[in-house]
């Protein structure tokens, strides 16, 4: 029987822990590690044009599954151009395996031909980065990085030379069990006793949730019932409790909406749940706050804390809320509610005022078609910049849809890649890219792979020939413009030739038609709609000392009106209000 190489051991090792594909471009130092996945039918070769793009496709199947996820780039400049997509999947929290081939093993060292070191330039964007220079270090280190990358939820990295890979594995390797599901944490029985305490001593409660509550929707809900809470989020925690939440005030934050900052401020006790909000200046300085987060390096570095509690969200509060008093009063809560339909309202009538005759077309119009076009479990990507605000403002959670984004890195052109990613994940699945022109441009090659694989991803493309979000910060900060501007150009017409279905949309009129057609269509698909780049207004809340840095000067200009059919929701929850 012929003994396996070490790029077979690698190959085998990956598809045990559930690895079904491996993004990136081959070549030279990596062809070893290929061939073995040519040879192994539990693992498929999905070829992109640049490696950023593997790497961003990788981290939207990690996202989406919970699972583990891969990709590969050559030596030098090939895994280099893994790194921006790496940077976004750890800090996405995505449980990905990037392998860095490595040049010649007895080259390292001696500035040889596209030599880099991979082992140390990936230890900023992962939790495990090692080289493997010797066969005899095979299993253990790709066992170690796998549960690594599994076990602390982000990437590890592998370096591999060439010419290792294909050497014999050892025969006396053994290749231990590897952990691939993560167990539930919850807080000690004192932390829960102090939580208890606060709450109960609490007039006004006010639940802020993020990612973290993935998967503890019910209860959340349940909670805020007892405690008679408003219920705000900030935009990664938008899909996982919008939906089918009556005490929902809207989200804070750069791209804010309705009363969540108020409820935020107004309350005597927030209680963040599983979420990294990053913007202080959005927190409150009054309020007694508790943090709630199954990551304990997160706790209490963006405010004080009156209590830092350690645990998953659905654990803790599934310890919490049968211990506390239930709340009588709904005063604090319903004059949130409220004020979120009263804050809704004044944002609608912007956006309705003849937006169906302009143009060039409201992107807010574009985005509002699309979420009642979409499927309701579509799977949307969202790139970096205005997309990202037509995504927290119209589209519609249902627990069902997805949306992911670069919304911790702000790395432009994700949308592309990782729609791809999302698509090879499950063919059948409605995916859409909300595309900016600017994003998709910078890794426009990677709409071929659509073609060659015949994914039927669907790129809403909106097309204002420039920088839009570059654009606002400028204007803000007293500058003229300047470098943010693009030719004017036709995509669709790219995508025709490319061998795509390509669609231009200059009318309000024909938006929704084009989105219908595009989603008929079997294969992939590019809706080109040319855009009004000046639509610019007020967030919810701004103040003077918000007017320094990209972030705070971003949330000056956050976009005109309009907020989709959430109005609707919080019109539905505000008639639900009991009344004496």
């Amino acid at each position: 029987m012929a003994k396996r190489t070490v790029a077979e051991q690698y190959v085998d090792l990956i598809a045990r822990a559930g690895v079904t594909r491996v993004f990136g471009v081959v070549g030279d130092s990596l062809n070893p590690v290929v061939d073995a996945i040519r040879r192994n039918s539990a693992v498929e070769w999905v070829q992109v044009r640049h490696e950023e793009a593997a790497a961003f496709a990788a981290s939207a199947e990690a996202q989406l599954t919970g699972r583990l996820a891969a990709c590969a780039g050559s030596c030098g400049p090939g895994n280099l151009h893994l790194i921006n997509g790496l940077f976004d999947a750890h800090r996405s929290m995505a449980p990905v395996l990037a392998l860095a081939a490595q040049i010649p093993s007895s080259e390292i060292g001696t500035g040889f031909f596209q030599e880099t070191h991979p082992d140390r330039l990936f230890q900023e964007c992962s939790h495990y980065s090692e080289l493997i220079s010797t066969p005899g270090q095979m299993p253990r280190v790709v066992q170690s990085a796998i549960q690594y990358a599994v076990g602390r939820r982000g990437v590890s990295v592998v370096a591999l030379p060439g010419d290792v890979a294909g050497k014999e594995a050892p025969e006396s390797a053994v290749e231990l069990a590897m952990v691939t599901d993560l167990p539930a944490t919850r807080p000690g029985d004192a932390e829960v006793a102090k939580l208890v305490d606060l709450v109960d001593g609490a007039e006004k409660v006010t639940l802020f949730c993020g990612r973290g509550v993935a998967g503890a929707h019910g209860e959340v809900m349940e909670l805020a019932e007892k405690l008679k809470a408003p219920v705000g989020h900030a935009l990664r925690g938008k899909e996982h409790i919008q939906y089918d939440n009556p005490y929902d005030v809207g989200m804070s934050g750069l791209l804010g909406y309705g009363a969540a900052y108020e409820a935020m401020h107004g309350c005597d006790l927030l209680i963040l749940l599983g979420t990294d909000f990053p913007y202080s200046e959005f927190l409150p300085d009054g309020a007694r706050i508790v943090q709630v987060d199954v990551q304990p390096e997160r706790l209490g570095r963006r405010t004080d804390l009156k209590l830092a509690v350690w645990g998953d969200v659905g654990e803790t509060l599934r310890c919490l809320t049968p211990q506390v008093r239930e709340k009588t009063s709904r005063r604090f809560l319903d004059r949130m509610l409220d004020r979120h339909v009263a804050a809704l309202e004044g944002a609608v009538q912007a956006y309705t005022r003849n937006v169906e005759k302009h143009t060039p077309i409201h992107p807010e119009y574009v985005a509002a078609v699309l979420d009642e076009e979409a499927a309701d479990d579509a799977a949307f990507t969202v790139d970096t910049g205005m997309c990202n605000v037509w995504a927290a403002r119209y589209l519609t959670p249902n627990g069902r849809r997805r949306v992911i984004g670069s919304f911790v890195h702000g790395s432009m052109a994700n949308a592309l890649p990782q729609a791809l990613g999302a698509q090879f994940l499950d063919r059948g699945r409605q995916v859409v890219s909300m595309s900016g022109d600017g994003g998709f441009a910078m890794l426009m090659g990677d709409f071929l792979t659509l073609v060659q694989y015949d994914l039927p991803v669907k790129v809403v493309l909106f097309n204002n020939s420039s920088l839009g979000m570059v654009d606002l910060e400028m204007m803000v900060d007293g500058l003229t413009p300047h470098g943010t501007g693009y030719q004017h150009t036709d995509f669709a017409a790219i995508a025709t030739a490319a061998g795509a279905r390509g669609i231009r949309v200059e009318r309000p009129g024909d938006v929704r038609d084009a989105l219908r057609e595009a989603f008929r269509h079997d294969g992939p698909a590019l809706v080109d709609v040319v855009t009004d780049p000046n639509a610019l207004s007020m967030p919810p809340k701004i103040t003077a000392g918000q007017v320094t840095g990209f972030a705070l000067s971003a949330s000056r200009t956050v976009l005109n009106g309009g907020v989709g059919r959430m109005v609707q929701l919080a019109r539905s929850n505000l008639r639900n209000i009991p009344r004496p």
